[in-house]
């Protein structure tokens, strides 16, 4: 295999525990990474850097970790413009308007959804995405929901069940016959193309002993939870999701002391997703309150065509420094380490020898710039499994 050497970065972000001593994440100043297929082999300072066949200049760049993006939903057809116009002119968010989509999805093609998927996922990578997760959750028929996963399957490893989105509309009158629906045959047909099993825990969607259902009859079947968690009100989701072992719980916009306490002695990760706080005009999750827990955070997108539509990580980290207490350096880890945590992976998320070459160098000295420059386009290099696809 062919070696690259990537030099002259201003300020590398390992995130490596081993360099932790260096700064909190820990950061090479003047440094250089050499790649060997799709894996990091070394890391530090240019000065000390081993030959390579083939050598890239970053020209005083920062480089930072591919961006982990661990919640978004992509499979699926239309947008809900018209809902968005109403919210901004005050009407309020509610679940209820996943329906909207649903009907739109189960309309749509699979080669339609399928170049959707793409479409974003593309837009994602362009901004520093090297690991994407996804979700069913907008077909709700046994058919959609197993064609969605097979089509998300097709293009990244991190494939999300969500049957369990809202009730499907056939079974408006019969949420029990729902559950049962979504776990037995969905859940049959749709447990060999995913990774993850999720339910949305909230009013207007699934109470708590529903979502335990979907949950533990996923784990059975051998997917690991995940839970849409706390976003619209106080509710059981975290602590549902911390007693079942859950990789993440997500929003967790509304917490009590008892929820904090549950993640702080947990090992599930406070996923939070700005971008619908943004969309939808809600109340910020408090990550300093959660920090300050020793609660582990991520950051994610939600991308999705109702309640976040956006695939940036670099705006969600300006929306978590500016209006949620993070630091720079705070939801830098949580884009990168912490999604990596909340998808139970050690090879991505870093910079260091062994993890997988993902890699993003910014137009900018400091990765600060990030939450810095907001809403201007850094990432001017990705390379991910040692591919350098921008």
């Amino acid at each position: 295999m062919t070696t690259t050497l990537i030099t002259n970065i201003s300020a590398l972000v390992t995130n490596d525990p081993a360099r932790e001593g260096d700064s909190p994440l820990g950061t090479v100043e003047s440094a250089a990474v050499v790649i060997e297929g799709e894996h990091i082999v070394w890391t530090g300072r240019a000065q000390d850097a081993p030959a390579a066949d083939t050598v890239h200049d970053a020209a005083g760049r920062a480089a930072v970790p591919g961006f982990v993006d661990s919640h978004s939903h992509l499979v699926f057809a239309g947008d809900r413009t018209a809902e968005f116009n109403a919210r901004m002119s005050g009407a309020p968010y509610r679940a209820g308007g996943i329906r909207t989509t649903v009907a739109a999805t189960r309309a749509a093609s699979d080669a339609e959804l399928e170049a959707g998927l793409t479409r974003y996922l593309d837009e994602a990578l362009r901004q520093g995405t090297t690991v994407m997760e996804t979700k069913s959750g907008y077909g709700l028929t046994v058919a959609d929901e197993a064609r969605a996963l097979e089509l998300a399957a097709r293009h990244t490893d991190e494939v999300t069940y969500l049957g369990a989105h809202v009730v499907a509309p056939e079974y408006a009158d019969d949420p029990g016959g729902y559950v049962d629906l979504v776990t037995g045959p969905m859940l049959d047909a749709c447990a060999p193309h995913a990774r993850w099993v999720d339910v949305f825990c909230e009013r207007g969607a699934f109470d708590g002993d529903q979502a335990r259902a979907v949950l533990t009859a996923g784990i059975a079947k051998g997917l690991t939870p995940r839970v849409h968690a706390n976003q619209l009100g106080h509710g059981p989701g975290v602590r549902l999701a911390v007693e079942l072992g859950a990789a993440s719980a997500d929003h967790c916009t509304h917490l009590t002391d008892a929820d904090i306490d549950a993640l702080a002695g947990g090992d599930t990760v406070a996923t939070l997703l700005p971008g619908a706080e943004f969309s939808t005009r809600a109340p910020w999750p408090d990550a300093r309150r959660l920090l300050d827990a020793g609660v582990t955070v991520a950051l994610s997108t939600d991308c999705n065509p109702g309640s976040s539509f956006t695939s940036s990580m670099p705006f969600c980290i300006a929306l978590a420094v500016r209006d949620m207490g993070m630091t720079p350096h705070e939801a830098l880890w949580a884009a990168t380490a912490g999604g990596a945590r909340a998808l139970r992976r050690t090879d991505v998320g870093r910079i260091a020898p062994g993890s997988r070459a993902d890699l993003v160098l910014l137009d900018a000295p400091s990765p600060v710039h990030l939450a810095y420059r907001p809403g201007v386009p850094l990432v001017t290099d990705v390379w991910r499994r040692g591919v350098k696809e921008k």
